[in-house]
């Protein structure tokens, strides 16, 4: 796609609107794989048409998978059981910026009749795949890197032929990391198991369980243990994927800060490892309510009320970093419009997302006058709702879509000219997001 740069140069006044966000992207990737892995035609509705989606999608499509696209959001999918996968003509797969394209790593590790390169573009090849090599060549996958021996883009996959049902200690709090040994695990012979000491979003159980794979999960104390018997063939299933928290978080967040606005956004995911921004804003004096919740396919759906509110200084509590994580860059943002201090600690994954995201936008911030403090795992903002900006503002996102859509959001608030350049980042999750913008007011000029 052709780069331009988004520049926001006039305050959002108040606005009382109601908005669909686009779809979910963690479902719309995992429904798409999984899809690939069932027996029959799958029927996708209200997938996302991203960029990191079309890398998914294209991916599968080479590796012999007929998909259909009917209508915008909506694919047939003619899944031809586990380890159906053909060797792709062009000895290569490009997942783009997508991380989450990477789950099909896991199918991959079980298909043992060819080896395939994987690339990515700048950003994803800066990013360590330690979390998904480390427990796949644990089942007897083979990985050949070659990047100077680096954990990183490109690299060689070559499944195995006898893949070794193990059991998995996760620690990181990585649901990537969890779903790749799941997507392995289901043609692995044998019970994979996964003990999981540390809470992450847990989409591919849920689908897995709808679409009749034989997983169990038992809690422990405050850990689970996943238990999934391999080789069992997968319905074909239909499902319509819900609205995207993380794309909702950004119209959340200028609606609390614009004084006198009202805003429901219909039809959002509203799974509980998914809504810890809202979670911590609600504590945090935020005016947000949560209503007509129903369950769809295994996941909590509903919409989201937000007014406008006067927001007390956020203390980041930890525990719930995992189901803030897309949402940290904006939460940052808001708090930099928050008289007084924020304080974010046990973050230090920020550093090795999409750019280190921590720096990103400490030197946004800092360039306007707001003042932050860092360390490789913690930031703190001394927020400043009256900063005077005395120049105009310049944003590189670094290929990072949450960084480049976070200071649009700043840029509605301040009223000031922000001019972010490569926004064409943010078509990998949220290519709408500038029509909802507009949709609620605010103005935004493309070059």
């Amino acid at each position: 796609m052709k780069s331009f740069c988004a520049i926001v140069k006039k305050k959002i006044y108040k606005f009382d609107k109601k908005i669909f966000v686009e779809p979910d992207k963690s479902l719309s990737h995992r429904g798409m794989i999984l899809a690939s892995q069932c027996i029959g035609v799958s029927h996708l509705k209200n997938v996302l048409e991203s960029d990191d989606l079309r890398c998914t999608i294209k991916s599968l499509r080479n590796l012999g998978v007929k998909i259909l696209r009917k209508n915008k959001g909506e694919y047939l999918v003619f899944g031809n059981g586990l380890n159906s996968f053909k060797k792709t003509a062009k000895k290569k797969l490009f997942f783009g910026n997508s991380g989450t394209t990477c789950l099909l790593l896991g199918v991959l590790a079980t298909n043992s009749n060819f080896s395939v390169k994987i690339t990515g573009d700048r950003s994803l090849s800066r990013r360590s795949m330690k979390k998904f090599i480390e427990p796949l060549s644990k089942i007897g996958c083979n990985f050949k890197l070659l990047n100077k021996n680096k954990l990183t883009l490109p690299l060689i996959i070559k499944g195995t032929d006898f893949p070794l049902a193990q059991h998995h200690i996760l620690n990181s709090g990585s649901a990537q990391e969890k779903s790749v040994i799941l997507m392995a695990g289901l043609d692995t012979a044998g019970i994979t198991t996964i003990a999981e000491k540390k809470p992450s979003r847990n989409h591919t159980e849920i689908l897995l369980q709808k679409i009749g794979a034989d997983i169990k999960i038992k809690k422990i104390g405050k850990h689970k243990l996943i238990s999934l018997r391999g080789q069992k063939n997968l319905n074909n299933f239909n499902f319509s994927i819900c609205g995207d928290i993380s794309n909702a978080a950004f119209f959340i967040a200028l609606t609390l800060l614009t004084k006198g606005s009202k805003l429901t956004i219909k039809n959002v995911n509203l799974n509980p490892f998914r809504i810890g921004f809202i979670r911590i804003l609600k504590k945090h004096k935020g005016n947000i309510k949560i209503k007509n919740v129903k369950k769809k396919f295994g996941e909590l759906v509903g919409d989201i009320f937000v007014r406008s509110s006067k927001l007390k200084p956020i203390k980041f509590p930890s525990y719930e970093f995992s189901s803030t994580l897309d949402e940290m860059p904006i939460l940052f943002i808001l708090a930099s419009q928050i008289k007084g201090v924020s304080t974010f600690s046990n973050i230090q994954a920020l550093r090795e997302k999409e750019s280190d995201r921590i720096e990103n936008i400490e030197n946004g911030l800092n360039k306007i006058g707001i003042k932050t403090k860092s360390t490789k795992n913690s930031l703190k903002i001394f927020g400043d709702p009256s900063v005077k900006m005395k120049k105009a503002l310049e944003i590189h996102p670094k290929n990072d879509h949450r960084i480049a859509m976070s200071f649009a959001i700043l840029g509605l608030l301040l009223g000031k000219k922000i001019k972010i350049r490569n926004f064409e980042t943010v078509n990998t999750s949220f290519p709408g997001f500038l029509k909802l913008i507009r949709k609620v007011g605010g103005k935004v000029e493309i070059i």
